[in-house]
């Protein structure tokens, strides 16, 4: 059965509707007991996830249009380095038949793209882990299952996971998800994940923000960023 767009739309106000539109969906939330705040910590990684070119070349079915969240994903992970916070970097490869994907690649055939031999599943340009990075190798969307990032983050005493990448609705969601199950504070970096359908991606972002994570526009996680780094040096 699929889902009607109506029901979709009808979610989430239209970012240009009236403030009291806007603000009446977010009040019944609060009412049921629903989006608390998380404190962020201290030690903080950033968990780029599958910055691949399948979302960016207009060739590939997966094609979202989301050129300005990988700009924003390079101005975080230029950050993150910067401030010298652990980074993960992950990817999708799959087998040339996808059996190692299971069920996943026989509900969502585009998987296709991750397949041995693709160029899709390549590194958008200046989106790939340098050599002292972690670069994580997925099978499925969370960035934690069937992964060494939740023993990778207990050993480098990580508290809080700066979450970017795509897409918002699946790979992201499954992530900040886990990374919550997982005892980490979660930072989905709105700026800095993108969607195929701006209905779906504005959906899941209200939906991830009110029950297993922090959204932050980029703006915001920049300076946490920067605090963490403390003050610059006297000239």
């Amino acid at each position: 059965m699929s889902v009607d767009d109506s029901v979709i739309s009808q979610a989430v106000p239209n970012p240009e509707a009236e403030p009291s539109a806007r603000s009446g969906l977010a009040a019944d939330y609060a009412h049921a007991g629903f989006g608390g705040e998380l404190e962020p910590g201290t030690r903080p990684a950033l968990v780029l996830v599958d910055p691949a070119r399948a979302y960016i070349d207009p060739e590939c079915s997966l094609y979202a249009g989301v050129e300005e969240s990988v700009a924003a994903m390079r101005t975080v992970l230029d950050t993150a380095r910067r401030v010298g916070i652990p980074v993960v970097v992950t990817e999708v490869r799959l087998r040339a038949d996808g059996a190692d994907a299971g069920v996943f690649f026989r509900k969502v055939s585009s998987l296709r793209a991750f397949c041995e031999g693709s160029p899709y599943a390549e590194f958008i340009d200046g989106l790939a882990p340098l050599a002292d990075e972690l670069r994580l190798t997925k099978k499925y969307a969370s960035a934690f299952f069937g992964t060494t990032l939740h023993s990778y983050l207990n050993a480098s005493r990580v508290d809080t996971v700066l979450i970017a990448g795509l897409s918002t609705s699946g790979c992201i969601r499954a992530t900040a998800l886990d990374a919550m199950q997982h005892g980490f504070i979660p930072i989905v970096v709105r700026d800095a994940v993108g969607d195929r359908d701006p209905a779906v991606h504005a959906a899941n972002l209200f939906d991830i923000s009110q029950k297993m994570a922090e959204v932050w526009d980029l703006a915001r996680a920049l300076d946490y960023l920067a605090a963490l780094a403390g003050p610059p040096d006297p000239a």
